[in-house]
């Protein structure tokens, strides 16, 4: 069967939830931490000496994340790999193309799995500082706030407490200059990992059984960047550039084909193709053999702008769900979850009137450690 980013996705939501957790966790210590005295005219100077317990709690939260998260990490690496082997046996078994033994891929997945641990792991000493710089954050606007005729303490502390739990743990930026949130980053490094892994032991296999061209699907929400693909002809790996190349047949020997090639898979990939939530699969392609795919007859109703569209409904789930972790008071937690359950229903509204299939893992809530 052809491989795609998306047959692994949901791999990724393992490694995103144990880092929400976290984040969350952090939130409410923080929080917790802060509201605790909070009337009392002691307040600050008893913060102050409080910080070396908020570290400590905070450090015992990276400490089970750290020890969780690296075994989760390979499993999933190696579990995409092992779905991207298996579609290519299956596909090269459907052509009566006997499937080579290979190794089980060992040192690319430990390679994968390895460089995503390193990146996730960076992220671990921005959790501590930025739960101990908002907790001296909040003493001090908390503080000042009811000199200056601003606001009571609890307002102030309220406020700042909404905002750190708006943005959650940030400060990451990928390599195209876009910001991220904890979660999210981690989700997006998980995704594009896994898609990778997946895509790499199909890549293996068709390399093993000589099998020299693919073919890019016709995919639902396209997005502009891998448009312009759908439906080529690639070289698997090799020169890029498109031209039109004479190869012998698949199956009659002495019988040469004339095959518009659009490009090298690398060229292709480096343009945009195969990026996470790419729901684009790549399959085999014989010369004289293949037939260009016709558009899929079970397309979706929705455009790439509407699939952006739930993306969006489901960042803001997440951020209300910070809130409501980071809320000082029962109201206002009431008010977050409310505004959870109400984008939750737009996305059910979204979901019903596009066909988009609903990711529920990347709303769902969970319970912080």
């Amino acid at each position: 069967m052809p491989v795609s980013p998306d047959m692994a996705e949901d791999l990724a939501a393992a490694v995103s939830t144990l880092y929400e957790q976290a984040e969350l966790a952090v939130i409410e210590k923080v929080t917790r931490a802060l509201a605790q005295g909070l009337d009392s005219p002691l307040w600050a100077e008893l913060k102050l000496r409080a910080i070396g317990s908020l570290r400590t709690a905070i450090e015992d939260i990276i400490a089970a994340l750290q020890a969780d998260a690296a075994g989760a990490v390979h499993q999933a690496v190696a579990e995409a790999y092992d779905r991207g082997r298996q579609a290519a046996v299956a596909e090269l078994g459907a052509l009566s193309i006997a499937a080579p033994a290979i190794p089980p891929g060992t040192h690319a997945v430990d390679r994968l799995a390895s460089a995503l641990v390193q990146e996730t792991g960076a992220t671990h000493a921005r959790i501590l500082r930025t739960g101990l710089d908002v907790y001296r954050q909040v003493v001090a606007k908390a503080s000042s706030a009811p000199l200056l005729g601003a606001s009571t303490r609890r307002e102030a502390a309220g406020r700042a407490l909404a905002q750190f739990a708006d943005r959650g743990v940030t400060g990451f930026v990928d390599r195209s200059g876009r910001a991220w949130n904890l979660t999210s980053y981690v989700e997006m490094a998980t995704r594009s990992a896994v898609g990778r892994a997946a895509v790499q032991a199909h890549d293996d296999r068709l390399a093993a059984a000589g099998i020299d061209l693919v073919m890019v699907s016709d995919a639902p929400e396209e997005c502009p960047k891998c448009e312009p693909w759908e439906g080529k002809i690639l070289r698997r790996e090799g020169a890029a550039g498109a031209g039109v190349e004479e190869l012998e047949h698949a199956t009659e020997d002495d019988r040469m084909v004339r095959v518009r090639v659009a490009g090298s898979l690398p060229e292709a990939k480096a343009a945009g193709l195969m990026h996470p939530n790419c729901r684009h699969s790549i399959s085999i392609y014989l010369p004289g053999v293949t037939k260009p795919l016709p558009p899929k007859a079970d397309r979706t109703r929705a455009t790439y702008e509407q699939s952006q569209q739930q993306r969006y409904y489901e960042r803001q789930v997440r951020s209300w769900k910070r809130r409501a972790a980071g809320a000082i008071d029962d109201e206002k937690k009431a008010q977050a979850n409310a505004k959870v359950r109400a984008y939750q229903g737009r996305i059910r509204e979204l979901v019903a009137d596009t066909g988009l299939p609903r990711k529920s893992h990347r709303e769902q809530l969970t319970g912080a450690r």
